[in-house]
């Protein structure tokens, strides 16, 4: 019989995308591109006042695509690389490309962990200017923009334009390799390292990397030993809040994302776009040894130990191996007799949670025929 593997296990699916990525450097590229240029510009007229000079330069450098204009000829150059899609200042860390030598330099903080911008009421800093001015509205008291449809506040009003693609449905920013689709061009940024393996965030204790700045945040804990958040259910713990809410839907039952073509319910968004492809047929993990392709990355990595022939999990009493721990802890319920999951309506119990949903089917037909 062949086993089927539980949702919670093997639709295991990385950290959601936050909406609220204010600090990232993503959402706040093109404001710092703006600003530097603001900034030259004034500059460049106090500069002026001071030598002396009495007539304000006319803003004859225009650019011809969006018809901006700019006094000085070098910025225009500059603002051109919006249009033309020139970066020519590019991070030795982690290969990332910049318009602007300024931002490359705040880019770097994010390697380096540093943050100039200091809160001087409670201390909270910042990598850039601009998310100190944002935080410095909450102190002060500053009216927030707030969404007329679900009235969540947001300190910035590109922060609210942003929230409104979740009611409008808009997204712009789409995979060319995978067709998947994003609000913000920061997530598929980080949705691209999926397909090219980055992980440019490494942990400085054990060397291990990760996909999103967040990861390594939530894995330094380990190391930290900091507070983990425990469910008070079964007591298992949690690196991140909302990986024990996401886990509390166990509990409770919670199914918010049903498929649409065969009704079945999941408890996170992601492994129902993993389910997804048992109607499509994609299948985007390939093996490039084989060119074998798979539904899940996991299936993949199972694969590759075929090639690599490590160490498979065999199982002690009938010698059967098995390229997973979890399948041969599976298989051990034939020797020992554990049937976990059973039917309340007719009391048939089953070694594993699949089996038992498929059997499901059986009382939802005949309770269709009756």
């Amino acid at each position: 019989m062949a086993f089927i593997k539980e949702e919670s296990e093997d639709f295991r699916i990385e950290e959601v995308f936050s909406l609220k990525q204010e600090e990232t450097e993503e959402q706040t590229d093109l404001i710092e591109k703006s600003q530097e240029l603001k900034n030259m510009e004034e500059k460049e007229k106090d500069h002026d006042l001071k030598i002396g000079e009495k007539k304000m330069e006319s803003r004859n450098f225009t650019c011809h695509h969006c018809v901006k204009s700019f006094n000085r000829e070098r910025n225009l150059k500059v603002h051109m690389r919006v249009h033309t899609g020139e970066k020519p200042y590019t991070c030795q860390q982690c290969g990332k490309s910049f318009a602007q030598k300024g931002s490359l330099a705040v880019h770097m903080r994010i390697h380096t962990g540093e943050k100039p911008y200091t809160c001087n009421q409670c201390g909270q800093s910042f990598t850039h200017k601009s998310n100190l001015n944002s935080h410095m509205r909450i102190h002060s008291g500053e009216s927030l923009f707030t969404c007329q449809q679900c009235g969540k506040n947001f300190i910035q009003k590109h922060n609210l334009a942003v929230h409104m693609r979740i009611h409008t449905g808009e997204r712009h920013f789409i995979c060319k390799q995978c067709g998947k689709s994003f609000t913000q061009k920061g997530n598929l940024e980080v949705h691209m390292r999926s397909h090219t393996g980055e992980k440019p965030y490494i942990c400085s204790q054990c060397g291990q990397s990760f996909i999103q700045k967040s990861n390594l945040k939530s894995h330094m804990r380990i190391h930290s030993r900091e507070s983990l958040y425990t469910c008070q259910q079964c007591g298992k713990n949690f690196n991140q809040k909302q990986n024990l809410k996401v886990h509390m839907r166990i509990h409770t039952g919670e199914r918010h994302y049903i498929c649409k073509q065969c009704g079945k319910s999941f408890t996170q968004k992601g492994n129902l776009e993993v389910h997804m492809r048992s109607h499509t047929g994609e299948k985007p993990y390939t093996c490039s040894r084989c060119e074998k392709s798979f539904t899940h990355k996991s299936n993949l990595k199972s694969h590759m130990r075929t090639h690599s022939e490590e160490s498979l999990f065999t199982c002690q009493q009938c010698g059967k191996n098995f390229i997973q721990k979890q399948n041969l802890e599976v298989h051990m319920r034939i020797h020992t007799g554990e049937r976990h999951f059973i039917c309340k309506q007719c009391g048939k119990s089953f070694t594993q949670k699949g089996n038992l949903e498929v059997h499901m089917w059986i009382h939802t037909r005949e309770a269709f025929y009756l």
